[in-house]
């Protein structure tokens, strides 16, 4: 999944140009990290990779004409042991994935970065993500870097959105369904759309990517859904998937300016 059409697109410019863009002040690169992992029946593996990176490059493109900006290819490998069961899925060891996340830093800021954004687009990465912002900022002391995943911006603004009730917008839910719908319909089997709904016992557990309970607790996807997916799939649209990624690039977008400034 290499972008070569996009102005921000690292993986389509000369290196001279690179360094160029990377040399100004305020420089900002974002590596988009994903998954390749089941999605249920009606959405394809690489769901993950595929939002991240149309999220990464409208938010990138939206602050260009001001911000020195550039976007790597996703890293569509992600931590997904919880998903094996299933089939279809590649997954890697958290350790492995700390050291690659490392890796990719520091040679791409040996290009004079001023911040590096992670931005992540897999539930099972969120540790991940916040244990290499910790292990790289340490390591590239001279760099402002930076972990978010995606979708936990939602909280500005999906409850004006969203339709389904806590836990609707888990695995292959009323998100990633929508948005893919938007996205990339032609991948979207509507005929097998099916769902669990995702339930804990627990209160303070997250009920979806959304849900930032303070409880982590162990999740066995098998154990909760026979499809995959969980969450609600009954009200989910192209427009609705619409909305949801206006939003984050907004929120993206808002966020990137402030890094820059």
């Amino acid at each position: 999944m290499v972008d070569t059409t996009s102005p921000v697109a690292w993986a389509a410019k000369p290196y001279p140009e690179i360094v160029e863009i990377a040399e100004q002040d305020g420089s900002v690169l974002i590596v988009p990290v994903g998954a390749l992992e089941q999605h249920g029946h009606h959405l394809p593996t690489g769901t993950d990779t595929l939002l991240v990176e149309a999220v990464a490059t409208a938010g990138a493109e939206r602050v260009s004409e001001t911000v020195p900006i550039l976007t790597t290819p996703p890293l569509w490998l992600g931590h997904s042991p919880h998903h094996l069961p299933f089939g279809g899925t590649v997954s890697a060891e958290f350790d492995t994935l700390s050291d690659a996340l490392s890796q990719i830093a520091d040679s791409a800021l040996g290009n004079a970065f001023d911040t590096l954004l992670f931005l992540n687009g897999h539930g099972g990465n969120r540790p991940l993500i916040a244990a290499a912002t910790q292990r790289v900022g340490a390591e590239q002391p001279e760099t402002e870097v930076l972990g978010l995943t995606y979708f936990e911006l939602g909280e500005y603004f999906l409850d004006d959105v969203r339709e389904s009730d806590r836990g609707g917008m888990a695995h292959g839910g009323e998100l990633e369904t929508s948005m893919m719908l938007h996205l990339h319909p032609e991948l979207v089997d509507e005929t097998r759309m099916e769902a669990t709904e995702w339930e804990t016992e627990y209160e303070q557990a997250p009920a979806d990517l959304l849900g930032s309970g303070p409880l982590n607790v162990t999740l066995d996807v098998a154990e909760w859904s026979d499809s995959g997916a969980m969450g609600d799939v009954s009200a989910v649209s192209a427009a609705k998937g619409e909305a949801m990624f206006e939003g984050f690039v907004d929120e993206l977008e808002a966020l990137l300016r402030t890094v820059h400034e």
